[in-house]
């Protein structure tokens, strides 16, 4: 995984529900970790508006990159400190670094 002054950059979710184009949104965080627990918050939000009769819902990693392989786009942009600009990465990064972000925090 990167380095922690890696993982504090300012980061951008961009995302599209649907085939919609008025479905286009964003939301951006202080730090990577921050922005992939929106990205598992957005799929938990989905799952309790589809089942609000549900006091808990369980999922695990194959149901969230469905669902994420399911929105009609997601990316984020990184903010690269040395060029000034924001680095681009497409959904796979997204899963990818899920992955390593949830795997981590279970082994804590």
């Amino acid at each position: 995984m990167a380095g922690a002054s890696e993982q504090q950059r300012h980061t951008i979710v961009l995302m599209q529900f649907d085939e919609a184009r008025e479905s286009r949104t964003y939301v951006d965080y202080e730090a990577i970790p921050a922005a992939l627990d929106g990205v598992c918050q957005l799929y938990e939000q989905s799952l309790k508006a589809a089942n609000p009769h549900l006091k808990s819902i369980t999922y695990d990693i194959s149901d969230l990159f469905g669902y994420i392989d399911g929105l009609g786009d997601l990316c984020c942009l990184v903010f690269n400190p040395p060029s000034n600009s924001y680095i681009p990465h497409n959904r796979e990064w997204i899963k990818a670094r899920v992955f390593e972000h949830l795997r981590e925090q279970v082994q804590q």
